[in-house]
């Protein structure tokens, strides 16, 4: 299969959970790259769900490594109640299996308050963040203050980090947001409480990389969140804290850019977005409500209603040339069913003329008109189809259609949340 690394080519929420665990099969070594807790991966086997949030998809298939690597945050407990709730499952989640990289950050107490007391500042001027701190723990990176998983097992250097950390923190809570203030002896007792647990799992995530490709074996790299919520080439600032381009699977656990041989854009039959930021396709009409139900369309995560829209081949033009996306993965497509005409948006108009690629002027993306192509939609269940051959004529037209707008061909179709629900061509 080659190493191959899976990321979402929208706003994220694409089904890649599913798509991971299929390939996962076909993978000796699962790593996640990026992001925190703020994404959530649904899989669902045999009826059974799980939603993870930090733990690879792919530990769900037996004798697999799953990594975690230096471009994520890491919560301790989420991490830990995750570990917990895979092992009451009989899932083996031993540190044979599941490592954490040394370099990954953590996110602390402090971060949170912050993500949640800036957030409730900002009134009507929201970013959308989910207040788990993923954020913040960024920025203590860049600025080269950070708690490191690694400083787990230096319970001095712990003390002295959180101590440092909440000379400036606690002054931003208690006289700009009026937040409580957080106590050092308590914040760095109750890490430390949680270190005999996470310090088996630390490992040194690019060495086993190393080992498993010598031996021939496939890397799969899982990034969260999508390619149009990246801190740069996202919709800023409507966006996460991290890079989910494809790119950063290299910086985010340590291998050549060399070495990642096959990129998947997971694409979503039709478009939706969490939280704030412009969405130009949006259906604020019976038809987004018929999406959001039939597609259950409420954030993994925070459970929050999802605003649903018409596929937008610009959104998925720009995922090509920012990724390179080798091949397509084409999620829900059986939630369009009964829709009497299905729309792409292949074009913007924007400030007179006509637009085939993204503006790049901040905000610019919510003063476009969409122009739409229109498409007739089917009534047939093509849940039970096990074949591309047995899909009805119009939908095969709307997979056809998407390839020649994207130029990328679509290898997976996805026609129903099970694993086995998926078509491979």
């Amino acid at each position: 299969m080659a190493n191959t690394v899976i990321i979402g080519a929208q706003w994220g929420d694409e089904g890649k959970g599913k798509i991971v665990d299929m390939l996962s099969a076909q993978s000796r070594v699962i790593v996640r790259f990026q992001g925190g807790n703020n994404a959530g991966h649904t899989i669902k086997v045999q009826g059974e769900e799980t939603i993870l949030h930090l733990i690879p998809s792919g530990i769900l298939h037996e004798n697999k490594i799953c990594l975690i690597g230096n471009g994520v945050v890491l919560d301790p407990h989420v991490f830990l109640e995750e570990v917990d709730h895979l092992a009451a499952r009989g899932i083996d989640v031993s540190p044979a299996r599941l490592g954490i990289s040394k370099k990954t950050h953590l996110i602390m107490p402090y971060h949170k308050s912050l993500d949640q007391a800036r957030e409730a500042k900002r009134a009507g001027h929201k970013i959308g963040t989910t207040g788990r701190g993923i954020g913040p723990c960024y920025e203590d990176k860049a600025a080269r203050v950070g708690l490191r998983a690694g400083d787990l097992t230096d319970p001095d250097l712990v003390r002295a980090k959180v101590a440092h950390a909440l000379q400036e923190k606690n002054v931003l809570l208690r006289e700009l947001y009026k937040f409580e203030p957080l106590d050092e002896n308590t914040v760095s007792e109750e890490l430390l409480a949680l270190a005999p647990r996470l310090v088996p799992y630390l490992t040194e995530v690019e060495e086993r990389m190393q080992e498993v490709q010598a031996e021939g074996g496939d890397i799969l790299f899982e990034g969260a969140q999508g390619i149009h919520l990246d801190i740069d080439h996202g919709t800023y600032p409507f966006v996460t804290s991290s890079n989910t381009v494809a790119g950063n699977a290299s910086a985010g656990c340590g291998i050549a850019p060399s070495a990642l041989n096959r990129i998947v854009g997971i694409v979503k039959a039709y478009t939706t977005r969490v939280g704030s930021g412009p969405f130009p396709t949006e259906l604020l009409d019976d038809t987004g409500s018929y999406l959001r139900t039939q597609g259950h369309e409420f954030g993994a995560t925070t459970g929050r209603p999802r605003r649903c829209g018409w596929l937008d081949a610009v959104v998925l033009r720009e995922s090509v040339r920012l990724n390179g996306l080798t091949d397509i993965a084409l999620t829900k497509l059986d939630v369009l069913q009964n829709l009497p005409v299905l729309k792409i948006c292949v074009a913007y108009e924007y400030k007179g003329k006509r637009l085939s690629y993204l503006p790049q002027e901040e905000c610019s993306l919510g003063n476009v008109t969409p122009i739409y192509e229109e498409m007739p939609g089917f009534e047939e269940d093509i849940t039970q189809c096990a074949s591309y051959e047995e899909l009805p004529a119009t939908v095969r037209a709307y997979i056809a259609r998407i390839e020649e707008l994207t130029g990328v061909k679509v290898s997976l179709v996805s026609v129903g949340a099970d694993r086995r629900q998926t078509i491979v061509r």
